[in-house]
């Protein structure tokens, strides 16, 4: 059977409108699974690698030791009173540091 053009165009389109739109999910981005307490490994690992470190800040030991931000803050403070790294700057939101480097200052 032979169906004119104007209906069978119709069909189609009828058809195409009746199937649901599919959208995409977008991006997604995997949620971060970071320590939230420092395990003997960790703690090791920061103690010997942070020597290494010629810039050290919370995103830094974040990003190398995956942990969290909180733990991190507390981490670089205790490293400064032991004096195995020192602050080059300080501001309200974020501090930058440095490793200790030969005598006291």
């Amino acid at each position: 059977m032979i169906y004119p053009a104007t209906t069978y165009y119709e069909s189609v389109r009828v058809a195409q409108l009746k199937q649901k739109k599919k959208w995409s999910k977008g991006k997604v981005k995997d949620k971060a699974q970071h320590a939230v307490i420092l395990d003997k490994q960790t703690s090791e690992k920061l103690a010997k690698d942070v020597q290494s470190y010629r810039l050290v800040s919370v995103a830094v030991l974040v990003d190398r030791l995956k942990i969290n931000g909180s733990l991190a803050r507390r981490a670089l403070a205790d490293l400064e009173e032991k004096g195995q790294i020192k602050k080059v700057v300080s501001h309200s939101k974020c501090a930058i540091y440095t490793r200790a480097v030969g005598g006291t200052d």
